[in-house]
């Protein structure tokens, strides 16, 4: 038997899920991320540290939700970019239009995995953003837990 030290993360798998969740019911799936040099994304997009990207299959190419690493191309201000995620730096992943999703801690050393119930204040950036980091609406759902 393996113990819990041996394990590998459940971050990664509830991630794929909660993507095909998003994806099969027409939402659009955002990922949250606290940036650090491990993180590769445009870093004029970066806010306080964080980043929020659209990772719809409208909105990247080659998107690969690995156990280590989300990878994927997308255009920002119509310039295509490289971005790669550790998984661990991972915030959250949520439906744009309603919130549901699941938020995870993130410290400076990789945290163990486990749900909150909210993100605030990541700015957002996608595929179709304009030349300028687009700033948060004031309408944007917040993130709520689903049990």
């Amino acid at each position: 038997m393996i113990s819990n030290t041996e394990l590998p993360s459940t971050r990664p798998y509830l991630i794929r899920a909660l993507y095909d969740w998003c994806s099969e019911n027409g939402f659009t799936p955002y990922v949250a991320v606290k940036v650090d040099n491990s993180v590769q994304v445009p870093r004029e997009y970066v806010q306080g540290g964080e980043i929020v990207l659209n990772v719809s299959m409208d909105a990247t190419s080659s998107l690969k939700l690995g156990n280590d690493f989300i990878e994927f191309k997308a255009r920002f201000g119509g310039k295509p970019r490289e971005i790669m995620v550790p998984i661990h730096r991972v915030m959250a992943i949520y439906a744009r239009e309603n919130g549901q999703g699941m938020a995870f801690p993130v410290s400076d050393e990789q945290a163990p995995p486990a749900a909150l119930s909210s993100v605030d204040g990541p700015s957002l950036a996608s595929a179709d953003s304009e030349d300028k980091p687009a700033a948060p609406s004031p309408g944007r759902p917040a993130l709520k837990r689903i049990k």
